[in-house]
């Protein structure tokens, strides 16, 4: 919708004043600003405005949140049709399976409800790492997010999460569309989080190291690698030699440049959009865990929307997800390819695999015992993978 950048002048200028030894000259990047002004011209005609732009890739990680809350608020105070604005953010670039996924999310909502819900899409982490977005949705300053806090809606999460709980992407399909996933996504709202919908988290996870190839589980012994700040992860790692260190993953490229950590693990969409490739030169892949991908958004802001626009959000969000899955799965082999070309990939055997399914069985009994979820849980699980075939 058409923004008039005039109005927005004196906040620009404002935020120079405070920020300019960290960002002389610079305001912000030019994508974010022609989304929120109708007529960029209005700043730009002026020379007395004195502004200039950067691509986001120069700018430092500060200064990407520092950006992407300024949109954010922007988009708030500026002038809308719209009944109900949906502001969501996630850390993958705009290129990943997630990002396209809710591109189209924007695009259907916002026809379908005729202009009523106006959709705000911030990708590539500009509004914070992954636990900043969820607390973030959790306080009303955004209204949704996808990432790795899932567990802070529902801990009955984390049953996805478990190493080798599922075989491959059909029986990971077949999981999160079940009516057990369908009971997990319920109970979130005793956390005040709606969620309409889980998807599959962007496939199934590799090793990557700089120190080894990883053809059997004792090579990850004594080796750093990066966790998800999420404590099933942290005992997965452990549980297999590894010495975890939790990390946000928009920290992680750094880390492998200053050399603070050996290795991480992903699926190949993250592996590659996030440019490991770069500075990695090991792949292996075991496919040892995957998680669930569901769209957590504020309760209070879902609720405040009429029944007929509830509906009509929930329906796209389940296509949204559907699509994400979709991509993400098609994408896998020719991402695998690609690395190849960049790093030395191995394949384990089965054998070796065995070792790995060994080593993470304590994992179960322990969060069994924490009280995240339950021995029924993991066994309603596997039984809802299975249950397509």
């Amino acid at each position: 919708m058409p923004r008039n950048c005039a109005c927005l002048l004196p906040k620009f200028l404002e935020i120079r004043k405070y920020y300019r030894h960290e960002l002389p000259g610079k305001l912000i990047a030019r994508k974010m600003l022609l989304r929120y002004c109708g007529d960029l011209k209005v700043l730009l005609s002026n020379p007395g405005n004195n502004i200039s732009f950067a691509k986001e890739d120069n700018m430092s990680k500060p200064s990407k949140i520092l950006f992407g809350l300024i949109a954010a608020a922007f988009a708030a105070s500026t002038a809308s049709a719209a009944d109900f604005t949906f502001k969501y953010g996630n850390s993958q670039p705009e290129q990943a399976a997630r990002s396209q996924s809710m591109i189209y999310f924007e695009e259907q909502l916002e026809e379908r409800s005729g202009g009523r819900i106006e959709v705000e899409n911030f990708f590539g982490a500009v509004l914070g790492n992954e636990k900043e977005m969820y607390d973030q949705v959790t306080t009303g300053l955004l209204q949704g997010t996808r990432g790795g806090f899932f567990g802070n809606a529902n801990t009955r999460f984390f049953v996805f999460t478990l190493p080798f709980l599922v075989a491959n992407w059909d029986e990971m399909q077949c999981l999160v569309a079940s009516d057990f996933t369908k009971g997990v996504q319920a109970e979130a709202a005793e956390n005040g989080i709606h969620v309409p919908a889980t998807g599959i988290s962007q496939g199934f996870r590799m090793y990557t190291n700089n120190k080894r190839p990883i053809t059997m589980v004792e090579d990850l012994q004594g080796l750093l690698i990066r966790e998800p700040q999420v404590p099933l992860f942290i005992a997965t790692g452990e549980a297999l030699g590894s010495e975890a260190i939790p990390m946000a993953f928009s920290d992680v490229y750094q880390a492998f440049q200053q050399g603070v950590i050996d290795g991480q693990h992903n699926p190949p969409a993250n592996i590659w959009n996030y440019k490991i490739h770069e500075v990695q030169k090991y792949l292996s892949v075991t496919n040892h865990m995957t998680g669930p991908d569901p769209l957590l958004v504020n309760k209070e802001w879902f609720d405040s929307m009429p029944e007929d626009l509830q509906q009509l959000f929930d329906e796209v969000a389940v296509e949204t997800l559907a699509l994400s899955d979709k991509l993400a799965r098609q994408a896998e082999t020719e991402l695998l390819e690609k690395l190849s070309q960049e790093m030395e990939v191995n394949y384990l055997t089965d054998e070796a695999m065995d070792g790995f399914r060994a080593a993470v069985q304590p994992v179960y009994q322990q969060f069994i015992e924490a009280g995240d979820f339950s021995q029924a849980d993991v066994d309603a699980a596997k039984a809802a993978a299975k249950s397509c075939s």
